[in-house]
């Protein structure tokens, strides 16, 4: 699935440059422990969570994940939105609960990170 597609499930909203719009979506991760994504043995296509910081866009431009959710209708600050873009990561955000989005990308055939 590219990451537009991905958006318009999640009923979420672009807030970075549509420069990965199709970018290919086949693997993610959810979850608020940074040092957890950082220990997988693979790289996740995208990274779901609530944890708001600067660190999130950090750990995806280090595992070269090509895009973050950020979910419960959480709103990043300005400063975050510039350093995706410097890093080039999508971010997007999205109203849904974790649990929502994981089983809806699941439906639609996006594995978990391992």
């Amino acid at each position: 699935m590219k990451i537009n597609e991905m958006t318009a499930l999640l009923s979420g909203e672009a807030r970075t440059a549509a420069a990965h719009a199709d970018a290919e979506i086949t693997s993610a991760y959810a979850g608020d422990m940074l040092s957890d994504v950082l220990a997988l043995g693979s790289q996740p296509d995208v990274l779901l969570t609530g944890l708001l910081n600067p660190q999130v866009i950090r750990t995806a431009e280090m595992l070269d994940t090509a895009c973050v959710v950020f979910l419960r209708g959480k709103e990043p600050e300005a400063s975050i939105l510039e350093l995706a873009e410097k890093c080039g990561v999508c971010v997007l955000t999205s109203p849904l609960e974790m649990y929502d989005a994981c089983g809806i990308l699941h439906q639609h055939g996006v594995t978990g990170a391992k």
